[in-house]
C-alpha cells in the first residue's frame, strides 16, 4: 500500500506518516517497505490516473503486509493505535488456535521437523527457496513452542 492511502486509514497526513518513519526508519527494512523510482511512480500514475498524486512533490513509500503493521505501531493517532491493538489481537488468537487444536500442533510440527531434515540435508549454499525454507522452518518453531502453562495462584476449595 502507497503511503497516501495508509495516511488517510489511519488518519494522519502523510507527511506525519512519513515523518513518523524517518524517526523510527530501523523498524522498516527494506522487506517492509520501499520507496518508489521514477518510473515506477509514473507508471502507478498512469494505470491509476483517478489518485491525486500526480503532482506529489516526492516519490511514494510503498508497505507491505508487515510494513503496514509496524506502522500502526510508531503512529500515534487514535485509529493507528486501535488498529495496532487488533493486529496484536489477532497474532494472538492466530497462536492460540494453533496451539488448541492438538491435531493441528501435531501436523505443524511433523512440518517443521521435515522442514528441519531438509535444511540439514542442504549444503551451506542456499538458494532463494532454501532461504525460504529456512525462514518458514524458523517460523514453525516459533509458532510450536507452547508456552508454558502458568501455575494457579491463590487459596483452593477443598
Amino acid at each position: 500500500m502507497l503511503d497516501s492511502d495508509l495516511a488517510y486509514l489511519y488518519e494522519v497526513e502523510v507527511k506525519r506518516l512519513n515523518e513518523a518513519v524517518k524517526r523510527n526508519i530501523k523498524r522498516f527494512p527494506d522487506d517492509f517497505m520501499f520507496q518508489l523510482k521514477k518510473d515506477e511512480f509514473t507508471e502507478v500514475v498512469a494505470i491509476c490516473d483517478h489518485l491525486q498524486m500526480k503532482f506529489r512533490p516526492t516519490l511514494p513509500y510503498a508497505f507491505t503486509e508487515q510494513g503496514v503493521a509496524m506502522l500502526a505501531g510508531v503512529l500515534h493517532s487514535k485509529k493507528a493505535i486501535d488498529t495496532n491493538i487488533q493486529i496484536m489481537r489477532a497474532f494472538i488468537q492466530m497462536r492460540n488456535l494453533v496451539l488448541s487444536n492438538d491435531a493441528l500442533h501435531e501436523q505443524v510440527g511433523d512440518l517443521r521437523k521435515l522442514l528441519m531434515l531438509h535444511i540439514e540435508n542442504t549444503d551451506c549454499k542456499f538458494s532463494e527457496l532454501d532461504e525460504t525454507v529456512r525462514q518458514i522452518a524458523c517460523a514453525l518453531n516459533n509458532l510450536i513452542e507452547r508456552p508454558p502453562k502458568a501455575k494457579k495462584i491463590g487459596f483452593g476449595a477443598e
